[in-house]
């Protein structure tokens, strides 16, 4: 996920994106544990694209209250 795409989605998208990734990367780890994950990389992405997701959520929240 680029940060340009992030940027573009909503409060309200923002927030169900990071439940999403949350989810993802919970489901990874479990296939990491019963060896069935191909690609140990896909982890660290979406650990970043939950990073991203939720510092603009973040800023934009906090833009609201200013």
């Amino acid at each position: 996920m680029k940060t340009k795409d992030v940027r573009d989605l909503g409060a309200g998208e923002l927030r169900q994106k990071e439940l999403e990734l949350r989810d993802e990367i919970f489901r990874l780890k479990m296939k990491r544990v019963a060896s069935a994950l191909e690609d140990k990389m896909m982890i660290r992405k979406r650990r970043r694209d939950l990073a991203r997701v939720v510092t603009f959520l973040r800023a934009k929240t906090e833009g609201k209250a200013n």
